[in-house]
């Protein structure tokens, strides 16, 4: 069986050569180009416009802004962070949680930090939706099983499968907890291309090391074999060509 061992079709984003942002309160790594952060070789892959992994720090926040035709993913890697939205939600973000909004025709928000003493850490996401103005919308769910390691968890699909959130686009987003020694393999279909994002830890893709921070464009491997080095947290993003 062909591995990724055998491909050659991918591209590895080392978290060191991400894009940086560093104020006050928010140090944020920028996988793809975000704000003043340019790169043109770097503008997003296949409809995954954002990854950004902020670290938030106590009274620190994003005050409120507007967002228009983006499907936005929220996923809290530790810490809590206190959402507000032009739709009239409210609530507080935690590790566990999988937060989903649909900006649509328009919506405005607010992220703050929760606590006056401990950061937070998240990954804020951002994919193309299918179709431009659909009506705003929002969900969060606890989807992520911690004690559950060494399988994928789906977390977002577009018809809300398995009771994941719902987005509005021909894509699959799951995350595997993997413990060292772990291996987990994901069969990409053909038309397929998926992104890998090690929210934390050491793995190995075939013979690639992986670390916290690094991402991986995947194109036409099957299968995807990884094997933990350390504790690690991975992210699928399986999208259409």
């Amino acid at each position: 069986m062909k591995t990724i061992n055998d491909i050659q079709d991918i591209q590895i984003r080392k978290s060191a050569e991400r894009g940086q942002t560093r104020i006050d309160w928010l140090e944020s790594a920028h996988t793809f180009s975000f704000g003043d952060y340019h790169d043109p070789k770097h503008q997003g892959f296949a409809d995954l416009r954002v990854i950004n992994d902020d670290v938030v720090a106590p009274g620190g926040g994003f005050g409120t802004h507007p967002h228009r035709d983006m499907e936005i993913i929220t996923y809290v890697l530790s810490g809590a962070l206190e959402h507000k939205d032009s739709l009239g939600n409210g609530s507080i973000i935690r590790p566990g949680d999988v937060q989903r909004m649909s900006a649509g025709t328009g919506i405005f928000h607010s992220e703050f930090n929760a606590s006056s003493e401990e950061s937070v850490h998240l990954l804020q996401i951002w994919i193309f939706p299918d179709r431009k103005n659909l009506p705003p919308s929002y969900e969060q769910k606890q989807l992520i099983n911690r004690a559950q390691t060494g399988a994928w968890q789906l977390l977002a699909s577009p018809d809300g499968r398995n009771g994941t959130v719902t987005i509005h686009q021909d894509a699959l987003v799951s995350v595997a907890l993997l413990t060292p020694g772990q291996t987990l393999t994901y069969a990409l279909p053909q038309g397929r291309n998926a992104w890998l994002q090690v929210a934390q830890g050491t793995l190995k893709l075939g013979s690639h090391t992986l670390e916290t921070g690094d991402g991986v464009a995947v194109r036409k491997a099957d299968p995807l074999l990884l094997e933990a080095v350390a504790d690690s947290e991975v992210l699928l993003f399986d999208m259409k060509e």
